[in-house]
């Protein structure tokens, strides 16, 4: 079977306060690097004429963009950081740009999130493909990959709640209702 590879890079911050990395509780910053692993949903021959899976550049468009307009040089928190108020308190305007992750954000939340939000990209494109892999590198000797449903994966999302990975929109964040009404 065929699949479609392709990688992206982007520089982000972070700190992670669950204490298991007490240098890591102080804000700091990353240059990652993203490769997904796409494959078709009903593979099937080569069509004699095209003779591709899908183009590259549809395959990768809005993925792209996202991580080009949303996810590079965002600041990534995890939605019980403290840092969420003080920036809906004191600086409402960029915590748009506020990554927000369930616990922590670390390298392998952040990845299943990412393959999240890009099957739905997927999903919203008509389902041809899928993601079959993610691989995120922290830094060039740190990498993690991940494989299988990232939904399976990640913390249950409340009940009714729609969490930012899975919608095909733009959005890296659902700040809480109690955050929002506790900075107002």
């Amino acid at each position: 079977m065929f699949s479609l590879v392709f990688s992206r890079r982007f520089s982000m911050g972070h700190r992670l306060i669950s204490g298991a990395s007490e240098k890591c509780a102080l804000p700091h910053g990353h240059n990652e690097t993203v490769t997904v692993r796409l494959e078709p949903v009903n593979p099937g021959r080569l069509d004699g004429a095209a003779n591709m899976v899908e183009p590259f550049e549809r395959a990768k468009a809005t993925w792209h963009r996202w991580i080009d307009t949303a996810v590079d040089h965002a600041l990534q928190l995890g939605e019980g950081d403290p840092l969420l108020l003080w920036f809906l308190r004191h600086e409402p305007g960029r915590a748009a740009r506020i990554l927000v992750t369930p616990g922590d954000p670390t390298t392998e939340a952040l990845a299943c999130c990412l393959m999240a939000k890009l099957s739905s990209f997927l999903a919203a494109d008509g389902g041809r493909l899928r993601c079959r892999e993610i691989r995120l590198e922290e830094t060039p000797t740190n990498a993690v990959i991940f494989e299988g449903d990232p939904l399976a994966a990640l913390p249950a999302a409340p009940p009714g709640r729609s969490p930012w990975w899975t919608r095909p929109d733009m959005s890296i964040n659902d700040l809480p209702a109690p955050l929002a009404e506790a900075a107002a």
